[in-house]
Order: C-alpha cells, then structure tokens, then sequence
C-alpha cells in the first residue's frame, strides 16, 4: 500500500490519533463476537492507519536524525 492510497482524513491524524484509532477497531474487533470475515472493512482501516503510522515514525526518525547531525557539528 503507498501513502497515495490513504485517505486525506488519514493523513492529517497525527500520532495519537492514529494510535487511538486503531486500538479502537482492535477492540471492537477483539470484543465482537461475529465472524472475522464480517470485519473486512476494519481490517483495511487497520491497514490504511498502520501505514499513515509508519511514514509518521519515519518522518519523525528523520528529524531526530537531523537533530543529531546538527548538533554533532556543533
């Protein structure tokens, strides 16, 4: 899946809204008594919001990394 396929509302989530989101359906999921078939449409949520979280780390992995250059050349 590449970020041109997560919706905008998605993308505009930061961090702690994306985690709150999905420990949301996990549990409505987890408490849900129906066939895991039934969640299909959670499931691709789950996948849309894990990938807005991974390229959220990474922008976040890159500005630390920045940060650390900056202050190694001090």
């Amino acid at each position: 899946m590449t970020s041109k396929n997560i919706p905008a509302d998605i993308k505009s989530k930061s961090i702690k809204e994306t985690k709150e989101e999905i420990n949301k359906i996990l549990e409505k999921i987890e408490k849900d008594d129906t066939n895991l078939e039934s969640h299909t449409s959670d499931y691709d949520m789950l996948l849309k919001l894990n990938k807005h979280m991974d390229e959220l780390f990474k922008k976040k992995l890159k500005e630390i990394n920045s940060l650390d250059k900056k202050n190694v050349k001090k």
